[in-house]
């Protein structure tokens, strides 16, 4: 890894990162403040006056019991898939399509750093970038949680929940960091680093809204994560979790054999 290239990606990037992680916060802050331990019931069913298709759509299906539950369905099953996703596909694109559109590559390249050590460190920002953006809306949570309610919060199960969700938005990033790294150009980059993440964010929601669709949602890696069935402790996260380990793996090991072997038009 080159740490001279990782500061400079850093400093490149590192206001997406604070906009991300704002708007993380934000929403994390807000679904807080919705939670009322005395009126859940009542709070519930004036959420399921909503379109029935909304909610189900966004994954808003489930009573939840307590706080962990509450923050499962209403921040885990829809904005902790979202803006993660978003923040992937911005990110992987730059550090490495981007930099071969514009011709900036080329002195990268220039330096007495090789392909596999350039492309290595960008897959390591990627890798780090969204560890620590999800790290730290953990951290977030757990301390506006125990401000706002303390003692409610079932911490075990709130991070495994958070370890899960950095594995799964790992295996997204792995995806848009694939396409970037195999186009030369980033307009084709987006098309499908961006297309195949997004579609299959539809593809899930599609999943969610009727059961007659909901074998489609097999076709997308989204179904292996369940908030819901996390923090009810389901047997099933360690699978899933390998899962994700293992797609993470590839995609970013295939992406970086590529990049140090294919042509680059600069």
């Amino acid at each position: 890894m080159s740490l001279a290239l990782f500061r400079a990606t850093f400093k490149s990037n590192w206001i997406i990162f604070i906009i991300f992680f704002a708007i993380l916060l934000m929403y994390m802050a807000s679904i807080l403040g919705m939670y009322d331990p005395e009126s859940i019931d009542t709070m519930q069913q004036l959420i399921e006056t909503m379109p029935q298709g909304m909610m189900d759509a966004f994954g808003y299906s489930g009573s939840p019991t307590n706080l962990i539950s509450f923050i499962a369905l209403y921040y885990y099953g829809f904005i902790a898939l979202m803006f993660p996703m978003i923040y992937c596909i911005i990110l992987a694109n730059r550090l490495v399509a981007a930099h071969v559109d514009r011709g900036s590559m080329a002195y990268l390249l220039a330096t007495p750093n090789s392909r596999i050590k350039i492309i290595a460190t960008q897959a390591f920002y990627l890798i780090f970038s969204v560890t620590l953006l999800l790290a730290l809306n953990t951290a977030a949570g757990i301390g506006l949680s125990e401000i706002m309610f303390p003692g409610d919060l079932d911490l075990a199960n709130f991070i495994r929940l958070n370890l899960v969700t950095i594995l799964m938005t790992l295996a997204i990033s792995s995806i848009c960091f694939f396409f970037s790294c195999l186009f030369n150009e980033a307009k084709y980059s987006l098309a499908f680093g961006a297309g195949i993440p997004l579609l299959f964010f539809v593809i899930n929601m599609l999943g969610n809204v009727s059961d007659r669709f909901d074998w489609i949602r097999f076709l997308t890696i989204y179904t292996l994560f369940e908030p819901n069935e996390i923090v009810a402790g389901s047997d099933s996260i360690l699978f899933n979790s390998l899962a994700f380990t293992i797609i993470a793996f590839i995609l970013y090991s295939l992406g970086m054999v590529i990049f140090s072997r294919r042509n680059l038009y600069l």
